[in-house]
């Protein structure tokens, strides 16, 4: 696998190699066991003393069971990569090996592309994420949210419930993007601020170790941007780690199981940012119609509440029932009920979605593209055909009390009857005596 480099770049190992995995049983040499200390050793490199230990502890699992070290019969998938029987360690590591890592080592932006794959293999790993209330946010989703945001080089984001690290690195992309768009890409400007980027202007905290261990590992896959996560719990870590960093954007999905449905992580971020900073949240429904809002008034108070953008039911899938959405804050500028709230409905995102697939059906990556223009230009943006501004974008007040949040909140249903309702009640009442009549003379001719 990957080489062991020093912080920058120097080569102080090669990497660990299939054959290098032989089956042999004794403690030190079991292949699991060296399959850990590679990592030990990749991690030691990489200079992280406070998080090595912890990550280790999770990735130790490979080599807890010694029976997943004895050669065994080769599974059909890497029976022509192996010659002879291999320990299922070693054949899950060699079938990686050669179908992944060979194809995208020697590429450009290979460390891109290997987080991608690591984003992926996490979805099925974590799976639905209902044990231990951390459901994922898809990175279609963290990117619009960090667009919304006006995420660029100047930022500094944070993320209260880090996760695997998904907002941050949509938000270290873009910053990247942005430096090279400015300076070029691999010029020493830009090499010079991207390493800044990495080290000084991301702020993670994650409580659950597990998901730590792969926010941490997700980052580093990305050319490590891993400095500023943090192991902890966020309402209990130093003052001064959020007073020295001065976020400016926060971005979050928090625990849909803590109190509140998470609000209280918003509102903590909020506090902590810099004046006119601006902060999202995707969180469920009921955040926003009055099961927070002890929160939510306290929120209201300090901060404002810019937008609230309803997103599809089955965003989540397999947990089709959990029905979120987006709220878009500014910090520390007390709400004004006099000033409107943007309501926009995102219930069609062009995603068609089961519990084995994602499928395009309707334009999405439009309709993702288009949803960012209704939120900064409103009734005025200029959007795809697809769109019928009217039914899904309305302006609002809202009250201080904190329990009308959500669109279909303020989407007024006109109840008044028109005449093409008329004509088609009509039409149906017509077209049930007709079936009656027909149903009467077959009777009558069946001599019923």
């Amino acid at each position: 696998m990957q080489n062991v480099a020093d912080q920058e770049g120097n080569k102080i190992q090669d990497g660990l190699v299939p054959h290098e995995l032989k089956g042999i049983s004794t403690d030190s040499k079991r292949d699991g066991v060296q399959i850990v200390n590679q990592i030990k050793e990749f991690l030691t490199a990489r200079d992280i003393p406070k998080k090595i230990n912890l990550m280790l502890a999770s990735f130790s699992e490979i080599s807890k069971d010694p029976q997943r070290d004895d050669p065994i019969a080769l599974d059909k998938e890497v029976s022509k990569l192996i010659n002879q029987k291999a320990s299922v360690n070693a054949q899950i590591f060699t079938f990686i090996y050669e179908n992944i890592f060979l194809s995208i080592d020697e590429m450009a932006g290979h460390l891109d592309i290997m987080g991608e794959m690591y984003s992926e293999f996490l979805k099925y790993a974590l799976g639905d994420g209902k044990e231990i209330g951390i459901v994922l946010t898809p990175p279609y989703v963290t990117k619009m949210m960090a667009t919304i945001l006006n995420v660029n080089q100047n930022s500094k984001v944070m993320d209260l419930a880090t996760g695997s690290a998904g907002f941050l690195i949509s938000a270290m992309e873009m910053m990247i993007q942005a430096v090279e768009t400015q300076y070029g890409k691999k010029t020493s400007e830009a090499e010079k601020e991207i390493e800044n980027i990495k080290k000084n202007k991301l702020l993670g905290i994650e409580l659950n170790a597990e998901m730590f261990t792969l926010a941490a590992t997700n980052m580093i896959l990305r050319g490590d941007g891993s400095s500023n996560i943090h192991h902890g719990n966020t309402f209990n870590t130093q003052e001064n780690l959020y007073t020295g960093f001065k976020a400016n954007k926060l971005l979050l999905n928090p625990p849909f199981t803590y109190e509140e449905n998470g609000m209280p992580f918003i509102a903590f971020g909020l506090d902590r940012m810099e004046k006119g900073g601006l902060g999202a949240i995707i969180i469920q429904d009921s955040a926003g119609s009055g099961k927070a809002v002890k929160t939510n008034t306290r929120i209201l108070k300090n901060h404002t509440l810019k937008a609230s953008i309803k997103m599809p039911g089955d965003l989540f899938q397999p947990m089709a029932g959990v029905q979120t959405s987006i709220y878009v804050f500014e910090a520390h500028k007390a709400h004004d009920p006099e000033q409107t709230v943007k309501f926009i409905d995102f219930r069609n995102d062009g995603y068609k979605r089961t519990s084995r697939s994602l499928q395009a059906i309707d334009e999405p990556n439009k309709r993702y593209t288009d949803v960012v223009k209704i939120y900064k230009a409103g009734g005025n943006a200029k959007v795809d055909a697809l769109w019928n501004l009217d039914d899904v974008y309305l302006e609002d007040f809202i009250s201080l009390e904190g329990n009308d949040w959500n669109f279909d909140q303020h989407k007024i249903i006109d109840t008044k009857p028109i005449l093409q309702d008329f004509k088609k009640t009509v039409s149906d009442y017509l077209a049930w005596e007709v079936s009656q009549i027909l149903k009467k003379d077959k009777d009558e001719r069946l001599g019923k």
